[in-house]
């Protein structure tokens, strides 16, 4: 079992910045991606960024030019730096890892509970 543990969510004005965390815990061998989604009301859940055990990123693209997603791959835990905030980010935002439990065993996704950002005036 893989436990994400997220941080950080909360109401910001436009034009704010935030920062989530993300911290993975428990039966992991091994790292290969984690990244950030998020779900508004009413909407499918989309993703917001990816990162992989090598640091090679990718955003959405909304987002991209506005959010930098980080890692730690000592601590098992990435960042999400959001800057330019806008009232259409507001959403749930989750974490999400691809883990490796033990060596050859195949690789599992797990997702944390979510964090609310509200973007409002």
């Amino acid at each position: 079992q893989v436990q994400l543990v997220e941080s950080g969510g909360g109401l910001v004005q436009p034009g704010g910045s935030l920062r989530l965390s993300c911290a993975a815990s428990g039966r992991i061998f091994g790292i290969a991606a984690m990244g950030w989604y998020r779900q508004a009301p009413g909407k499918q859940r989309e993703v917001v960024a990816h990162i992989s055990s090598a640091d090679n990123t990718n955003y959405g693209d909304s987002v991209n030019g506005r959010f930098t997603i980080s890692r730690d791959n000592a601590k098992n835990t990435i960042w999400l730096q959001m800057d330019s905030l806008k009232p259409e980010d507001t959403a749930v935002y989750y974490c999400n890892a691809m883990t490796r439990p033990a060596p050859g065993w195949p690789m599992t996704t797990s997702w944390g509970q979510g964090t609310q950002v509200t973007v409002s005036s």
